[in-house]
Parts: C-alpha cells; structure tokens; sequence
C-alpha cells in the first residue's frame, strides 16, 4: 500500500468522491463527479473565492481547478456545533465523534495535500460568516448544506453580506413537490433524529429562499441527481417495494437517475 492510500484509508469516513493523484479516488459517501459540469458555475477566473459547507473538499478544489486565485472553505469541526433537532442533540454527536474520530476535517486535510492545494480551511459556522470573519467575495458557492440547517434564511442572508459578485446553491429537493407545485414555494419540515435534517423546499421554493434573502436568481437548473458514492448504504442496497421502485421512476424520468434530487441555481446580490 503506497503512502498515499494510507492516508485516504486513514480518514474514517469520507463524504466526497474525490481523484487523486497515480488514479486513486477517495470512497465518498456521494459523488459529484458526474454533474459537476451541469452546475452553473461563474468565471471564476483570478477571483477570490469561499466554498460553505466543504467537508472534504470537493467544490472547494473545483473552485481552484477552474482559476480561482484565492478560495477559502468553511465548515464546523466539532460536531456538538452543528444544528441538531432537540430529539438527537444530548447524544448525536457523541455518536458522529465516535463514528469519525476527533479529526472531523481530516479528509479535507488529506485530499488537500495530495492534490497540492492552497485552499485556505477555516472552522466556523455559516451563521458566523460576515464581513469582518472573512471578507468579501467575488464567488461563493453552497452546495447541499441548507437542509442541515434550522436557519436557511439566517445563513443565506450570511452569504449575503459577503458575496459581492455571483453566488451558486447547489442543494437538495423534493422532487414531488416540485411536480406537484412547480410555482408555488413550498418546503418540507422533518427536524427530528441524527441526520440533521431540517427543510427541503421544492424547487420553487429553493429560488424563493434565495430571493427572501437579498439575492435575484440569474439562471436555473434542470432537477438532477446526486448520486451515491461507494461508501454509502445505498450504493449496493437492493431495496425494493412499491415505494421506492416509484421513488426510483420518479427519478429516473424527472431528474435523469437515481440518487438524491437536487437544483442548482446562480445568483447575484441585490443591490
């Protein structure tokens, strides 16, 4: 085993899909390899750059591979800090350090030399973004982070104070809802149990987020999939039943395959 694999193999847990250098990949929980290029990323050519949410990484050095002269990434290292539901918060993330050792950034770490990257990692919350934290930005980029949070205006409107050019939100839908209300913003509320999840809207009401928070939206995506890496569950389950083989359908025709539905969409800051 090269030194290399030591290391991604080191990592307890990876949630990005991510190439490394002599054609290794790390095994992410999901993969954003396949619709990287349907995002409708700005020219972020010499600008200066912010990846929220990064995890391990993979927007963050997408941002990079494309030009960016600076890009700096956001995310909470400890695990006690993030939006837990009442129901799963005294023993949530106790389970979550257990599960990926005290080193939560640790894939990012990893990935970050291998590729030999200057991104700049901060541990912080999106709520603490502002001005004075970080500065200003010419590109933020958000992806699959708001339905984590209790507060997806709050921290879209954090967003908002430091984003002076374009700002692209990648994040999860209800893909029915969306059929069923295409006009109409609508989000659906879980706020229970340890995956911390709290609101996703449909994709009307993914747009509306991001107007409500100071933002005009300049160009959408089609609904598509984020598909599951080698790591997760579902990457090898054989689920079936009425339900999910409908889910699946449902998918494959709306979205164009399997996975987690999702939009993206490009917005610039009202002025």
């Amino acid at each position: 085993m090269t030194a290399l694999a030591e290391q991604v193999a080191s990592v307890p847990a990876w949630y990005h899909t991510i190439d490394l250098p002599g054609g290794m990949e790390t095994p992410g929980y999901f993969d954003l390899r396949p619709i990287v290029d349907v995002l409708p990323w700005p020219d972020v050519r010499g600008k200066r750059c912010l990846d929220v949410g990064t995890y391990d990484g993979y927007l963050a050095f997408e941002l990079e591979r494309r030009g960016a002269a600076e890009v700096v990434a956001i995310d909470v290292a400890d695990p006690h800090d993030w939006d837990w539901p009442p129901d799963a918060r005294a023993a949530g993330p106790e389970r979550v350090i257990d599960g990926l050792g005290p080193e939560h950034a640790r894939g990012f770490d990893v990935a970050r030399v291998a590729l030999e990257s200057r991104v700049e990692r901060r541990d912080m919350t999106i709520y603490e973004l502002s001005p004075e934290t970080v500065g200003e930005f010419d590109a933020v980029v958000c992806g699959s982070l708001l339905l984590h949070l209790r507060d997806p205006l709050r921290a879209l409107e954090a967003i908002r104070s430091v984003c002076k050019g374009s700002f692209l939100s990648s994040e999860e839908i209800r893909l029915a809802l969306s059929l069923l209300h295409p006009r109409r913003p609508l989000a659906e509320l879980d706020g229970s149990g340890e995956r911390v999840q709290w609101w996703v809207p449909n994709a009307a009401g993914h747009e509306r987020m991001l107007f409500a928070a100071g933002f005009t939206v300049e160009q959408t995506t089609r609904p598509y999939v984020l598909g599951f890496g080698k790591s997760h569950p579902a990457f090898e389950a054989r689920r079936s039943g009425p339900r999910h083989l409908a889910g699946q359908m449902l998918q494959r025709a709306f979205a164009g395959g399997t996975g987690v539905p999702h939009r993206a969409l490009l917005a610039k800051p009202r002025l």
